[in-house]
């Protein structure tokens, strides 16, 4: 009886063994099989985790090519090159386009300038001199925010820059290389000081303007004079600049600004300029090589 008993107590014994080693087996496989579920669960998300940074980097990459291709192509529309044609003087009159021109700077009124244009998102073009050497970094900023760099004169004295044709172009040359400096290249948009109808030069050299008009543009210039004159050139206030400023004679309206550090009431003008022109459907643009060119009739 009790080799019986003891038998059993072994038997049980052993299936309770056997129990606990499938229990165990089990909970062993299931713990490993998780492991292995958890492990092959992160090497997925570290892969497509990967996947996606280079996806997000391919990107990037490709938006800086675009953007550094956009500025090449910028950079290339808005240089000399000869023989190559600028603007029309026969623009669609279905469209109203405001071209806000600057002459004369850069100076201590560029960025309050330029903070106006911001605030209105208004694009403009400002026609450069070489004489304020402290404000020049202005430049560049002005043509990284999408205003078009134009060149007037380096010294704007009229006696040195139209004592004859060569002095003209070693003075546009001279602020060509200013320009340069700032954003890259010489830019093809010029603005004769005085303008293309100036008759100031023939006390210097009679018939120059009649000759220069046709040389810059056989060198890859184009120049640009403009349908309205906001008077500031002249001392006007900022009444009168708005008052001057303000027309509906034109589709294409270019103005003549200046921008020195004598203009502050052009500075104070300018919103209204702006908010006259908007109320009115006009768009704001800088000049570019599709642009309106206005030419006044030369006098010398």
């Amino acid at each position: 009886m009790r080799k019986r008993k003891t038998s059993y107590n072994w038997y049980k014994l052993l299936m309770c063994g056997l129990v606990f080693f499938v229990i165990g087996g089990t909970a062993f496989c299931m713990a490993a099989e998780s492991k292995e579920s958890a492990e092959k669960k992160a090497r997925i998300e570290a892969e497509l985790a990967a996947e996606a940074a280079e996806a997000e980097k391919a990107a990037e990459r490709a938006v800086e090519k675009a953007a550094e291709e956009a500025e090449r192509a910028r950079k290339e529309s808005f240089s000399v090159k000869p023989g190559v044609p600028a603007g029309t003087l026969d623009p669609d009159l279905n469209e109203k386009i405001v071209y806000l021109t600057f002459d004369d700077g850069p100076s201590e009124n560029t960025q309050r300038i330029l903070d106006i244009l911001k605030e209105y998102n208004a694009k403009a073009t400002f026609f450069i001199t070489g004489s304020d050497e402290e404000h020049r970094p202005l430049i560049k900023t002005a043509y990284e925010e999408g205003h078009s760099i134009g060149l007037h004169t380096y010294s704007h004295n009229y006696s040195e820059v139209y004592a004859s044709e060569e002095a003209y172009f070693n003075d546009l040359e001279k602020v060509g290389k200013t320009a340069e400096e700032q954003i890259g290249f010489v830019p093809y948009l010029i603005r004769f000081p005085g303008g293309s109808s100036n008759e100031v030069s023939a006390e210097y050299s009679p018939g120059i303007m009649s000759r220069l008009t046709e040389k810059v543009q056989e060198k890859g210039y184009q120049y640009y004079d403009w349908n309205v004159d906001s008077g500031d050139g002249s001392g006007a206030g900022a009444e009168e600049i708005k008052s001057r400023s303000a027309t509906e004679r034109y589709s294409h309206v270019m103005i003549l600004f200046h921008d020195s550090s004598t203009k502050n009431e052009t500075v104070e003008a300018l919103p209204a300029v702006i908010d006259y022109y908007r109320e009115r459907g006009y768009e704001f643009r800088a000049i570019d090589r599709k642009s309106f060119v206005s030419h006044h009739a030369v006098k010398n």
